[in-house]
């Protein structure tokens, strides 16, 4: 149902390109990529469910980084697909607020673990004694928690702000999926308090991200320059390589869209910043934690191994 201070109905997604030569390579390149995201995060999530090796609390926030990350490109790559090859790509307006809420949620939730993650690697080398004590299983749990709550609430203050927008006459969202800041264009009342919305929510989480990283590797990074040893320099960098290259890529072209008003980012550059972290980073995670990760890499060896047995059997 459409809001009742709204006259519109559905809404148009104007797509990625509305030329039409690059249509179908543009859908056969994003089908690819999407295949891709979906073998990658799920074949993370078994061989992390399937392998004991990797029941720690490292994997165990990997396990729900690639779990959102699914979901995640699920919500957003389908709908973005259909604007290839169908020549009026709807959404209702209930719909439109359905995804926003999930893109929103999934969003912030990936931020937190991201977080979580930082904090779980400061633990691991600048207190390795009482590791496990740290990163007990219940603490572990209450960190995801955290997660999920702050990425609900994150959504639920971003929907409901868009939700109380009043929609008139045009309904073509200049964008691939219902953003905020497309929609923010469509709206017929002033969108000022909600763009100061969006800008609270979305620095209240980068900056209690940001700082909780910062402080995370600033203490790794003075507890690795205290190794003496090269090789123990390098194993301990090598810990929070991955790490640090997910999290640049991710803020990186997210802060870059939300950070600044519309009127200053034109909505065709923030659809190709929005392209970047909405669907070449959750195909990137898993290749990056599987690639630079030795023990996923021998799990995996392990786990073909089996299925090499079995078949023989």
């Amino acid at each position: 149902m459409a809001a009742e201070n709204s006259s519109v109905t559905e809404f148009i997604l104007a797509g990625l390109t509305d030329q039409p030569g690059l249509q179908i390579p543009l859908f056969l390149l994003f089908l690819g990529f999407y295949v891709v995201t979906i073998v990658g995060n799920l074949g993370l999530i078994t061989l992390i469910g399937l392998n004991s090796r990797l029941h720690t609390p490292m994997y165990f926030f990997l396990f729900n980084l690639s779990l959102i990350d699914f979901c995640y490109s699920t919500t957003i790559t389908p709908k973005m697909l259909m604007s290839f090859v169908s020549r009026k790509n709807s959404i209702l307006h209930a719909e439109c607020l359905t995804q926003l809420f999930f893109f929103c949620f999934f969003v912030i939730s990936e931020s937190f673990v991201l977080s979580a993650m930082a904090y779980d690697r400061y633990v691991a080398i600048c207190k390795p004694l009482v590791y496990t004590v740290t990163m007990s299983p219940k603490v572990c749990l209450l960190l995801l928690l955290g997660v999920y709550v702050m990425g609900f609430s994150g959504a639920m203050a971003h929907t409901g702000s868009i939700a109380s927008l009043i929609f008139c006459f045009d309904n073509l969202i200049n964008h691939f999926l219902c953003d905020i800041p497309p929609l923010l264009e469509l709206a017929c009342n002033s969108s000022s308090v909600h763009e100061l919305v969006v800008f609270i929510v979305v620095t209240t989480v980068i900056g209690m991200v940001i700082v909780t990283m910062s402080i995370s590797y600033a203490l790794i990074l003075s507890s690795i320059l205290r190794i003496h040893s090269t090789e123990g320099r390098s194993k301990a960098f090598s810990t929070c390589s991955s790490h640090i290259i997910v999290v640049f890529l991710f803020f990186g072209s997210g802060a870059f869209v939300y950070l600044k008003p519309p009127s200053v980012l034109p909505l065709d550059q923030g659809k190709v910043s929005s392209l970047f972290y909405t669907i070449v980073v959750p195909m990137l995670n898993p290749l990056i934690y599987s690639l630079r990760n030795k023990d996923v890499k021998a799990a995996l060896r392990k786990t073909l191994g089996k299925i090499n047995f079995l078949r023989k059997e």
